[in-house]
């Protein structure tokens, strides 16, 4: 049996839509252990997002709940409230009380475990056969007669946001409860506890308290294992620390004690004031001093407050494990769904140890169990916001499944379920070598490139090294862009179809700048044809195929594509040429501009005179902007690289040239995008 599935609602910033979160299936834990004693997830369930998106809600809600810890209004979303608040003022005789509602989905693997006499509650006959159950759990008002009568005396008394206080007030006297209810909606009456039936260790992120922290934590194993492994000889130990506490409370009074009442007799009688000094050694004291936590580093021994918080959090981590391990038996674990969450474990650590640890992790449970001969069949889910976990993740399991993109949407938190057949759909257009390539593709480039688009507020797509390289300096002098983390992403029009289903997923605002690619005949590349009429032409673009309903025709193109969080920008007509390339539609529209000019000069100095000669009115280069770009095509990196120091370096009075029409339209779509957001 296994944690299936978790869907939250009205629960802090989760809302009642994309509110599901899903687990690693732990049957096939058992396929990939075969033969081995060891059951521990090969794989993990890894939930990733930015900050305060709703990562660390989802274990804070299910820790509450398996501690029936009590719920108050900041629990609750403040939307629904707020919602719940103004249908009590447009119908005050309809009065919906405000609840928080848990759907677990439990796993099956087999009926004839302990574990099944938990959930025999819920079940019903027709749930005998199945592989999942769903225990629906809500946290519903006590006395909601009560809570009726108090919102409708808050509605005479109070307006505007002060009303909305004194609700939330309201909220927090008021006494809530935790119902289960079975498959037919009937409130389980028996007495049933989630925490019969889930066990959670929740590994926090800031779990360094201070400098001798990694000490008291392996004093606290020693003195667990000390008293499970001696037994009598534990109690006996208590018996010892008695004798000498006797011993040094006599030495103690002998030494000091009698002389200093003998003292204070002086100032007041003994009747009225006397100390008494005493040992006060326990079993407990003796433990937390035991241990001295040291690293060793080649032949010296580095005490703990002198090495890296890196290393520090990471024996946090294992200290941790150990301790979840050795306090409960194996009977424990065998009749609960076992639980280990682990909160950003990449705090401290370098990018290379994050990815090493997400890749082992699993390996070190599984070695931990072993030494001490245990079978714990443990869930382990990891929070992170780090994008060399997220990575490490990707490629240790050679897929993007159990992976949940926790994001935020209309202030609501919103979780992507990421998995293969989603992010590469099968389809009839899809051969099976085509979509494995194209998912090995995405894997080995996400690696290599773009991991951090999971974390980015917006995403730009492009095809070149000009465009890239220019675009980080134009956003940087952008004062609305450059308060946003912005990803540029560099990929050819072909393969960032690939791309195209993942960021729909994601919803993250994405701008795909890619060429117009138009279609030449070998005349037309030879002369350098300037093109001024898009009639009759066709495109090899392929990503302006798929959006141009499948169609390489450029006659009706529209001037750009737009589809939810996607718009899709390309060369338009620019001082009566259409350009096919960025390089291109940069020189049409800056073909006056000196810094331009000058960075054409040293660029392609022979061709710039041949083609200037001595017009000054730069007429020349707008007429030949075809030819620059063929010429440019293998020097396109000299020319970004070269253009970016002249705007770098240039100065104030010289005139910065402007972006392509297609591209400064995207950016002002991207702008409006954000800042709707906000």
């Amino acid at each position: 049996m296994y944690l299936k599935s978790l869907k939250i609602s009205n629960f802090r910033k989760f809302a009642t839509e994309s509110n599901k979160i899903e687990f690693v299936d732990a049957r096939s834990y058992q396929e990939q252990k075969k033969g081995k004693e060891i059951n521990i997830a090969p794989t993990t369930t890894l939930i990733v997002g930015k900050n305060n998106c709703g990562k660390t809600t989802i274990v804070n809600g299910l820790d509450k709940l398996l501690k029936s810890q009590e719920f108050k209004a900041n629990d609750f979303n403040f939307s629904y409230l707020k919602k719940l608040l103004e249908q009590y003022e447009n119908s005050p005789e309809k009065i919906e009380t405000p609840y928080l509602q848990f759907n677990i989905g439990i796993g099956i693997e087999d009926t004839s475990n302990d574990l099944i006499s938990n959930i025999i509650p819920f079940m019903v006959l027709e749930d005998v056969n199945r592989s999942e159950l769903e225990i629906l759990v809500k946290v519903e008002l006590e006395d909601e007669e009560i809570f009726i009568r108090d919102v409708k005396n808050l509605l005479g008394k109070y307006t505007g946001m002060y009303r909305f206080d004194k609700f939330l007030q309201l909220i927090n006297s008021s006494r809530f409860k935790i119902n289960y209810y079975n498959a037919s909606g009937e409130v389980i009456t028996s007495n049933f506890s989630i925490n019969k039936l889930i066990e959670l260790r929740a590994i926090k992120a800031n779990n360094i308290e201070n400098e001798q922290s990694l000490s008291r934590a392996f004093s606290k194993i020693i003195e667990y294992r000390y008293k499970l492994l001696f037994g009598e000889e534990a109690s006996n130990l208590d018996s010892h620390i008695n004798v000498i506490n006797e011993s040094l409370t006599k030495l103690i009074d002998t030494k000091h004690t009698k002389d200093i009442n003998q003292s204070l007799e002086g100032i007041e009688s003994r009747e009225k004031l006397q100390v008494l000094l005493r040992a006060d050694l326990t079993f407990q004291k003796l433990m937390n001093n035991l241990i001295k936590y040291e690293y060793v580093e080649r032949d010296m021994n580095i005490p703990e407050n002198q090495f890296g918080l890196g290393y520090t959090k990471l024996m946090m981590i294992i200290a941790d494990l150990i301790d979840y391990m050795e306090k409960y038996p194996e009977g424990s674990f065998n009749s609960k769904v076992n639980l280990i969450s682990i909160e950003e474990p990449e705090t401290f650590m370098h990018p290379q140890m994050q990815e090493l640890f997400i890749k082992n992790i699993n390996d070190t449970i599984a070695s931990l169990l072993k030494s001490k001969n245990k079978n714990v069949n443990s869930q382990l889910i990891i929070t992170t916001h780090s994008s060399h976990i997220l990575n490490s993740k990707i490629h240790s399991g050679n897929t993007f499944n159990n992976i949940n993109y926790i994001t935020v949407n209309n202030n609501h938190t919103h979780v992507v379920n990421l998995h293969d057949d989603i992010i590469i759909p099968k389809s009839g257009s899809y051969s099976d070598q085509k979509r494995e390539n194209d998912l090995k593709f995405l894997k080995k480039h996400i690696k290599y490139k773009v991991s951090e688009l999971f974390f980015s507020d917006a995403i730009i797509f492009v095809e070149g090294i000009t465009e890239e390289t220019l675009l980080k300096y134009y956003i940087d002098k952008n004062d609305k862009l450059n308060k946003y983390y912005i990803s540029i992403f560099n990929i050819d029009g072909a393969h960032g179809l690939v791309y195209h289903d993942l960021i729909k997923l994601l919803n993250v605002p994405a701008l795909l700048i890619t060429d117009l690619d138009i279609k030449r005949n070998e005349s037309e590349k030879n002369t350098f044809k300037q093109i001024s009429d898009l009639k009759n032409r066709l495109t090899t673009n392929e990503t302006i195929k798929k959006y141009n309903s499948d169609s390489d025709k450029l006659d009706k193109i529209p001037e750009n594509f737009k589809m939810d969080n996607m718009y899709i920008a390309y060369q338009t007509k620019v001082e009566g040429y259409y350009a096919t390339s960025f390089e291109e539609a940069f020189i049409l529209t800056n073909y006056k501009n000196v810094l331009l000019n000058s960075v054409l000069i040293k660029t392609k100095p022979n061709i710039y005179k041949d083609i200037i000669k001595t017009d000054k009115r730069f007429k020349n280069i707008k007429e030949n902007s075809y030819k620059l770009q063929r010429k440019l095509s293998k020097s396109k990196s000299d020319f970004a690289n070269e253009l970016l120091y002249k705007l770098i370096t240039q100065a104030e009075h010289v005139k910065i040239p402007y972006l392509p029409r297609y591209i400064e339209s995207g950016i002002s779509w991207l702008i409006k995008k954000l800042e709707g957001e906000i």
